[in-house]
């Protein structure tokens, strides 16, 4: 029996590739370094006794920089970047509503997903849509051991920025998927103010979604031969909705949104 993970990384003849299980093995160890990392710099925050959570969240957030030693700072010029994560690639800026080009495939795990995220995606409109590509079931699925300090906030502010009723079936599954990860409850309870007031915000457009739906009211009876089966879409239809309120609801109370 192979195991589950190594799959993946298995040429259609049945052997291990070993290219792929070298590339998930530095991703994994990616994937810890970035927790411990993240688990130091609260702790330290916490011994420091920072007044606010913003400092707090700031600190975490900061916990891939690395100071500047003396070196850094004198002697002839360097071409080293002190901050990794500020790289910028140069190319054109593709349509607002597009994903980078830079982005040749989607990502399949959390490293890849934090490299997208915080290096070629540049505008808010690219993010969501970035989010709307991967859908739900992959977000849970790369996110279901750990989803990163400070991506469940910046996932809600997204998401409350560019919602529209087209995308409200997909945004759904996102936030349902997100409401499955592990410790999402204490990502909530770190959600900033901002954060939150956004999460109210994405609810309250997502709840006046489905009031606009009762509001517009259902045609008027069918008649003729049709109305039969123009009645049985009608009711389908009401439930389906129906359905979605109902889901609404529920993940209202995940995200502690009253």
């Amino acid at each position: 029996m192979v195991p589950v993970g190594a799959r993946a990384g298995m040429e259609a003849d049945g052997a291990l590739d070993p290219r792929v299980l070298e590339r998930e093995l530095r991703e994994a160890v990616a994937a810890d370094e970035r927790r411990e990392r993240e688990n130091d710099a609260k702790l330290r925050a916490m011994r420091q006794r920072v007044p606010s959570y913003e400092e707090f969240r700031n600190i975490v957030l900061a916990s891939h920089l690395k100071p500047l030693e003396k070196k850094d700072k004198m002697g002839k010029r360097r071409n080293v970047l002190w901050n990794p994560c500020a790289a910028q690639t140069k190319a054109p800026q593709a349509s607002d509503m597009e994903i980078p080009q830079e982005l040749d495939q989607l990502p399949g795990t959390s490293a890849e997903f934090y490299r997208d995220w915080r290096r070629c995606l540049k505008s808010g409109k690219e993010k969501y849509q970035f989010l709307l590509e991967l859908g739900g079931k992959a977000l849970g699925r790369i996110f279901q051991t750990d989803l990163g300090f400070g991506l469940l906030g910046e996932f809600l502010t997204v998401l409350a920025e560019n919602v529209c009723h087209e995308d409200r079936d997909a945004i759904l599954q996102i936030l349902q998927s997100l409401s499955g990860t592990n410790r999402f409850g204490l990502n909530v309870d770190l959600l900033s103010e901002l954060e939150k007031e956004s999460s109210r915000d994405l609810f309250r457009k997502l709840q006046s979604m489905s009031r606009d739906y009762w509001t517009a009211g259902c045609p008027s009876s069918p008649a003729g031969c049709e109305a039969g089966r123009e009645a049985h879409l009608m009711d389908t239809s009401l439930q389906k909705e129906a359905e979605k309120e109902r889901i609404v609801m529920e993940l209202m109370k995940c995200y502690q949104v009253n």
